[in-house]
């Protein structure tokens, strides 16, 4: 079960990474934007470390208070849940 949980972090955490990194190019080609509403959720859907590191990596979003405040935010709540969840899945 704890494999499972890991998996679906991993896979959840590279989709936010792809958004940011899709967005911030279609931004650059001034193309059909994804979503703000989308990008945050797929930070809060465990994709909170793929969404941060997106963020980071690509300078996407670093402006926008809500980015800077509920990505950090998503990212160390899901930390916290997988540290718990895998302490009692054992």
């Amino acid at each position: 079960m704890q494999q499972i949980f890991m998996i679906i972090i991993l896979i959840m955490s590279l989709i936010s990474f792809a958004l940011f990194g899709i967005d911030k190019w279609k931004a650059k080609n001034q193309k059909w934007r994804v979503p703000e509403g989308t990008l945050l959720l797929s930070a809060l859907l465990l994709g909170g470390p793929g969404a941060l590191a997106g963020m980071l990596i690509f300078h996407h979003k670093t402006r926008k208070w809500k980015f800077r405040i509920l990505v950090p935010l998503f990212t160390v709540l899901e930390i916290i849940l997988a540290g718990f969840l895998l302490q009692f899945w054992k």
